[in-house]
This record gives structure tokens, sequence and C-alpha cells, in this order.
């Protein structure tokens, strides 16, 4: 059972989506306005939020800063626009997930799954105790932190999940369509993917025309190698 908050001002959306979730057994509260929402998740504490960008007192996007200021709970956008370049920006702001509307209740319990599993950081698999080393690179999954030959990195949340899933297979060449596979558990918006690894790159301190890490090999995808520790980069 997951305690999902749904933020939507449509009180049809609403209640579908509410009687939906509760029918397959979650807990499910709900507001019809922006402000009323945050005072729910600030006093309710919900494992998930689904947030409407359509809201009367104040707009999504702004909300969502709001909420990314006070929460790290996980937050999926649900819009009635299919814009990449909007989806993109929200990603960009702190959302973890989006669905376009009208969208299946079990697409959304999908996406909600997901994105517990990109915030629970694996769990208590043995592999996610590893710290995992790239030359000088070393990320700690079970802790959820980074660094540079000690300079600790202020990565977002999927920016964290990218470079972990990259440290795990140092030296292979991963294509946008398996990161987009295995970090955001879809398959659509290889965009997303290139504005993540655009910013994980400046966080990285790479150069494009004679990077660090990040290793682009056009046509195929990316790869993470310490190009200054080339021959050592133990796991």
């Amino acid at each position: 059972m997951v305690h999902v908050l749904i933020i939507e001002d449509d009180p049809g959306i609403r209640t579908a989506v509410t009687r939906a979730l509760q029918a397959r057994g979650h807990a499910v509260d709900s507001a019809a306005d922006g402000l009323t929402g945050l005072q729910m998740l600030l006093t309710q504490n919900p494992e998930t939020v689904i947030l409407d960008l359509g809201l009367p007192d104040i707009t999504g996007d702004r909300l969502l800063s709001m909420i990314r200021a006070a929460s790290e709970v996980p937050v999926i956008v649900a819009t009635a626009r299919d814009d990449e370049g909007l989806i993109v920006k929200l990603l960009d702001a702190g959302a973890d997930d989006y669905v376009v509307k009208p969208y299946d209740p079990a697409h959304l319990e999908a996406r909600i799954r997901a994105v517990l599993r990109r915030a629970g950081g694996g769990g208590d698999d043995e592999s996610s105790r590893l710290r995992l080393k790239v030359g000088g690179l070393t990320v700690d999954p079970a802790r959820r932190t980074a660094d540079i030959d000690g300079r600790v990195l202020d990565l977002t949340r999927l920016e964290f999940d990218v470079l972990a899933y990259l440290a795990s297979n140092p030296g292979r060449v991963i294509s946008r369509k398996e990161l987009l596979r295995e970090v955001w558990q879809r398959t659509d918006s290889a965009r997303t993917v290139d504005v993540h690894l655009s910013w994980l790159r400046r966080k990285l301190g790479d150069n494009v025309e004679s990077p660090r890490f990040l290793h682009v090999h056009r046509g195929v995808g990316i790869m993470l190698e310490d190009a200054e520790h080339p021959a050592g980069n133990p796991a």
C-alpha cells in the first residue's frame, strides 16, 4: 500500500483517480487547490504526490518549487499538454515523472511504483551498499552521495540515478534508450535523457570537447570512464 496525495482541481478526475487507487489498495488524500495540497503534504506525509498543473490558485510549476523546498517526496506531474519542452522543464525543476491526461489508472500506478523504486535507492540489496569507484569518482548508492577527488557533488535525485547507473557499468557505452528504460522506467522522451546528461556534465566539470568522465559515442550512447585514470576503474 502506498499513501498518495492527489492535487487536482477537476472533481471528476480527482474522484475517479482516488477511487481507482483505493480499489488497488492504496491510501489516498486529495486536494482541489495548490495551497491546500501543500498544507496536506506537510501534515499527512504522503509517499507520492500526483500534481495537476492547472490549479485555480497557483501555477503547478510554482507549487512544484514550493514542494521541493519543503520535501523530497516523489512528485508525478499530470499535464494535459504532451509538450516535451514543458516536461523537460518540469523534470529539471524537481518533478520525478509525468503522465499525460487522459491517463489510465494502471499506467499511473506503474509510474508510482517506478518513482518509489528510484527514491528507495535499491533497498537492502547487497550491491546497493557497495561504493562504486570510477577513477577519481566515487558513488555511494546507499547514502546517495557522490564525489570527485573528495569534492562532493550536489546532484538532483535523477542526476544521481543516472550517474549511479553509469558508474555501475563503467567503460560500457550505454544508449539513451537503455538509460530511459532503466532509470526512468519508461521508453519515450529520449530528449529528457539528453537534458539530464547535460546538467550532469556541468556538475562533473566536464569539458564537452575533452571530457574527463562522460564520453559520447555519437549514434550509440554515452560511456562513463575517468580519462585521467583510464586503466584503473575499480567497482
